[in-house]
């Protein structure tokens, strides 16, 4: 793990949960005594995390030996180890909880993600993350959203342009009707970057066309109006839908040829899979 913004987040929260002392196992626990465990799955799902986890071992302290079982994009089954964790048993102690919470919340990303990817297998269409993350975590979960099979969305607000019905309506110097317009303000200001529209009618699709922008996103339509939008889309600009996606609906909204799918969920709904941190014998 090298990115300096993940590595401050690992230490940013061991010391959250620290403060002064882990005056329990400082209490209790002799320094010398080492111990050998391993993170165990009780539930199957999509391992994400594992270097996450290590990391904030080895943040405690770096003679802990760390040893993947299970890879970050690999499954594991109920009761499966995933890393095995060998070395002084008072620095385990004291990271585990921030290392179990990295990874059940990223197991629990990556799997979300599986079960959404799997559902349209049979149509190519990808499966995309937004930014409704979690403030400061957003690198963890969409990497999990990766270990899931899924694909990023923007990063930030700094990596596509992406023009919604408030923009529009803000937009001091044009017509907020004329999308088109819109789409080339934005590429003269940012001509390096991919541009997408926002639109919730043909007619503001339409408008958005004649300015050929990269992507559509078609936003909360029914699938059979997403129909007509692939269609007349097809060859200028690529189509997303995105709104009140959920599992039991992604996959009609995949037969409508939409190039991708957005959910929210993936990253703001998905529940943390159950992980625990079981000791062996030395």
């Amino acid at each position: 793990m090298q990115d300096p913004r993940a590595v401050a987040a690992v230490r940013s929260a061991l010391a959250e949960d620290i403060g002064s002392g882990d005056v329990t196992t400082l209490a209790l626990v002799d320094s010398t005594v080492q111990a050998r465990g391993a993170i165990l799955a009780r539930e199957a799902c999509r391992v994400a995390g594992g270097d996450v986890a290590s990391a904030a071992l080895r943040e405690i302290d770096p003679a802990i030996q760390c040893t993947t079982v299970v890879p970050d994009g690999g499954d594991v089954g109920a009761g499966g180890a995933i890393l095995r964790i060998q070395g002084a048993a008072a620095g385990i102690l004291t990271a585990e909880r921030t290392a179990l919470n990295f990874m059940q919340r990223m197991c629990g990303i990556a799997t979300r993600t599986a079960q959404f990817v799997q559902a349209v297998r049979d149509f190519h269409t990808l499966i995309l993350d937004t930014r409704k993350t979690t403030p400061g975590l957003r690198l963890f979960e969409k990497y999990s959203v990766l270990c899931g099979g899924g694909v990023n969305h923007r990063f930030g607000l700094y990596d596509r342009v992406l023009i919604k019905d408030n923009h529009r309506r803000l937009w001091h110097a044009g017509d907020p009707d004329r999308l088109d317009l819109a789409v080339a303000a934005a590429r003269q200001r940012f001509p390096g970057l991919p541009v997408e529209v926002e639109v919730e009618s043909i007619a503001e699709l339409q408008s958005a066309l004649r300015g050929r922008p990269e992507w559509v996103l078609l936003d909360n339509m029914s699938c059979e109006l997403m129909r007509e939008c692939v269609a007349l889309a097809q060859g200028i600009a690529k189509t997303e839908a995105s709104g009140g996606i959920t599992l039991k609906r992604v996959r009609d909204v995949a037969t409508t040829g939409v190039d991708a799918i957005s959910v929210g969920g993936l990253t703001h709904s998905a529940p943390a899979v159950d992980l625990s941190l079981e000791w062996t014998a030395v």
